[in-house]
């Protein structure tokens, strides 16, 4: 079955490369067009399009459709195109011409855009809360590891003192600016597509103010251009507000693998958490957080690839929106799974021991002695020159007990300002 069916058969050859996998991708989005389909009939009887006794039978049809989509039942055969023309055929089977009813003043371009504001809306309300829970632990190992030092680093040279403490909360921090985007992301989404039809709007008097009530959408589209234009747009904003958090996430994963190596000895993990070699007993790699940085940087590919699908495109439905599913729903699923891994796995983090008196760091503290010498006295360009000719000469000695106090510093880290910060973003 096809909505658009005029009596005619399709080359087969091109029906399957027209269609692709979109009835696979469909099941992702199955729920969201049956409430969608739900408020859209609900509507259709308060304008007397419908009557209530049409309503109550599409009402009951689309309810017992949802519950097979919630018990994973529900099935898209190949004779249909997609979840929508599925779901008109379901509700007409069982209900007559009733069913057929249900696409009155809409075009399947809103009905697929509907479903996708929802998902998205939904699922980037699951992110925020993933993210969240992320954010919570590593404010709790910054509290509990933020006396513990470790060296801080620039161009990977050894460079400056720094702390645990300061390592996991600039991450935590990093996540609330992740928010921001994701935020907007939403406020994106949260726009009501409903009775754009196929980009042109409609002849019947519908009320797209009950819909987006009845969807829980804070505005609607109004203009039904611009309702259509937003495909592409939406996913666009979507990839770069989850590339964005997946940079921050890959970036800190990188962070951790390098500081699991035995150059640096500074984390380690259980052993349940790594794997080993095939041919090298000794090895404990770190491949959760190898997959992590990994599939984050793959995610953060989605924003060229929706632009470059969507870049120059006139306005109006084109096929190629078509291309622009599967991987926004697929980025959704791996970012909630990467979320969900890491917060796992940097729970069980252990901080080990760091031999600051090695040598490899004998040059840690320069900046805090130039420091020393300047509150005694000294401008800083003669206590830089002199503490460099020591470094040059070999006669340089740390000076390891200067305290670092202000805002933001590893003596000062302000978690509670930072938490704070978290509060009100995502408000």
């Amino acid at each position: 079955m096809k909505l658009w069916d005029k009596g005619f058969t399709i080359d087969q050859q091109i029906e399957k490369f027209t269609v692709g996998n979109d009835r696979e991708i469909d099941l992702s989005i199955a729920i969201y067009d049956v409430q969608a389909s739900l408020a859209h009939a609900k509507m259709l009887a308060s304008r007397a399009i419908i009557t209530s006794e049409e309503l109550q039978q599409l009402e009951k049809g689309l309810k017992e459709i949802a519950l097979q989509i919630e018990a994973g039942t529900f099935i898209i055969e190949p004779q249909f195109e997609d979840v929508h023309s599925k779901i008109e055929y379901e509700l007409t089977k069982k209900y007559g011409e009733v069913g057929k009813k249900i696409h009155t003043a809409r075009s399947r371009n809103d009905q697929v855009l509907v479903a996708l504001h929802l998902f998205y809306k939904e699922h980037l309300q699951h992110v925020l809360i993933k993210t969240e829970g992320l954010f919570n632990t590593l404010l709790k190992l910054a509290k509990k590891h933020k006396k513990a030092v470790i060296p801080g680093y620039t161009h990977l040279q050894v460079a400056m003192p720094s702390s645990f403490g300061l390592w996991f909360s600039a991450y935590a921090e990093l996540l609330i600016d992740d928010v921001y985007v994701l935020k907007a992301a939403i406020k994106t989404v949260d726009q009501n597509p409903l009775g754009s039809a196929a980009g042109y709007g409609s002849s019947f008097p519908i009320d797209r103010d009950f819909t987006t009530e009845a969807l829980g959408f804070t505005t609607l589209k109004y203009n039904v251009v611009a309702a259509q234009l937003s495909r592409g747009k939406s996913e666009r904003t979507i990839a770069s507000a989850l590339g964005g958090l997946c940079n921050t996430l890959a970036r800190f994963a990188m962070d951790i693998c390098l500081y699991m190596s035995q150059n640096f000895g500074f984390i380690t993990f259980p052993d349940a958490l790594t794997t080993g070699s095939s041919i090298m007993p000794h090895k404990k790699n770190p491949d959760v957080f190898e997959l992590i940085r990994g599939k984050c940087n793959k995610i953060q590919a989605l924003h060229t690839e929706m632009l470059l699908i969507t870049n120059n495109l006139p306005s109006g439905y084109h096929r190629d929106f078509q291309l622009l599913k599967e991987h926004s729903i697929t980025a959704f699923e791996e970012v909630i799974e990467i979320l969900t891994i890491f917060e796992y796995a940097i729970k069980q983090i252990q901080i080990l021991d760091i031999d600051l008196t090695d040598e490899k760091y004998q040059y840690l503290y320069t900046v805090d002695s130039i420091n020393t010498l300047v509150i005694n006295g000294a401008s800083f360009r003669d206590a830089y020159q002199e503490v460099g000719a020591q470094v040059q000469s070999g006669t340089y000695t740390p000076a390891t007990a200067m305290a670092h106090t202000h805002i933001g510093s590893m003596g000062n880290l302000c978690l509670d300002k930072i938490q704070k910060k978290w509060d009100k973003a995502r408000k």
